[in-house]
């Protein structure tokens, strides 16, 4: 089968189950509703109970746990590639832990100031993801070549733990209510009432998934090793050093969006590729569309499994993604 219609049908297929999951899930809930009375504009908005909820409780709720499931897998897919490492997560390399510390910092010392729109915690907490960029891309940053990417494992693994030694610091001057607000937001917190985080996250959006969808070939490329890549033509310091920092910043935008949900750029780009096989020109959008259906569908069962009690969204996927990640290890042994 040619690669652009199996790409044409690897597209429209997770594209359709993705649009299925984005138009059900606001939906559903403890709370009944009728779509045909949320969008009657003959009723006041004011007055409007069921637009209310649909368009203010859920809708950007929904979009949010598309959005932050779409850049993790995808991110997952690229910082695989790049590390040549079956097993890496977005958060490897310690951006999830230095935009956890951003945040904590805002809510523990309560920040009051407010950057792009964003509230001083998103705003704090994506900062704090550029931090660790930047340190772990300066110690693995080569003099005469690209990146190291034994010296990027092991910069971003160590700043993780530093980052997250920060974090216990920090979280033994929180008082209880600042605690809690803390823990809830490192399980993963997709409870978001406006659109504001994610007009302010597009612009990133755009930038990392334009260098996603350049970064196709190489990385089928790089998955032979350097040496092989550069005798194919590719410019191997160019697209690791676009794999690093586009993944990375995708990483940042969506924990400061969600917070650190774990495992689903581990657990979809696997699953991904056991149903088209390992190209990245078909992995790489069919994890971006199949990583936004399955956020929102854990989203979907964090709001109703436990109702009227609503769980973090990141419960549900390390529920998930423990018992796949413990499989994927013996598997791979």
């Amino acid at each position: 089968m040619a690669l652009a219609r199996r790409l044409a049908l690897t597209v429209s297929g997770f594209g359709l189950l993705t649009a299925a999951a984005i138009l059900t899930s606001p939906l559903i809930g403890s709370t009944h509703i009728s779509l045909r009375r949320a969008f009657d504009r003959a009723i006041p908005f004011a007055d409007n109970v069921d637009a209310q909820i649909f368009f203010i409780a859920r809708l950007p709720r929904t979009l949010a746990g598309a959005l932050v499931g779409s850049l993790l897998a995808s991110s997952g897919v690229v910082f695989q590639g790049l590390l040549r490492n079956p097993l890496a997560t977005p958060f490897t390399l310690g951006v999830s832990a230095g935009a956890a510390l951003g945040a904590m910092l805002a809510i523990t010392f309560s920040w009051s100031f407010a950057w792009a729109g964003l509230s001083a915690a998103v705003a704090a907490s994506f900062l704090g993801s550029l931090t660790a960029v930047g340190i772990v891309y300066g110690f693995a940053r080569g003099r005469h070549r690209g990146l190291s990417t034994n010296v990027l494992l092991l910069a971003g693994v160590t700043m993780n733990a530093f980052f997250s030694a920060l974090i216990l610091f920090v979280q033994y001057f929180a008082d209880f209510s600042q605690t809690f607000r803390i823990l809830r937001w490192l399980m993963g917190d997709l409870d978001i009432s406006s659109y504001q985080p994610l007009v302010s996250a597009l612009p990133l959006v755009v930038i990392s998934f334009v260098s996603f969808a350049w970064l196709a070939r190489p990385l089928n490329l790089l998955s032979l090793g350097d040496e092989n890549a550069e005798t194919r033509g590719l410019n191997v310091v160019r697209a690791q050093r676009t794999a690093f920092v586009s993944a990375s910043l995708a990483t940042g935008a969506a924990v400061s969006v969600g917070g650190p949900v774990g495992f689903i750029g581990i657990v979809v780009p696997h699953l991904v590729r056991l149903i088209v096989g390992p190209d990245h020109r078909l992995v790489l959008p069919a994890s971006a569309l199949f990583g936004a259906a399955f956020l929102v569908g854990c989203d979907v069962i964090a709001r109703t499994v436990m109702s009227p009690l609503e769980l973090p969204v990141g419960v549900i996927t390390a529920l998930i993604g423990g018992p796949f990640f413990l499989w994927l290890l013996v598997r791979k042994r």
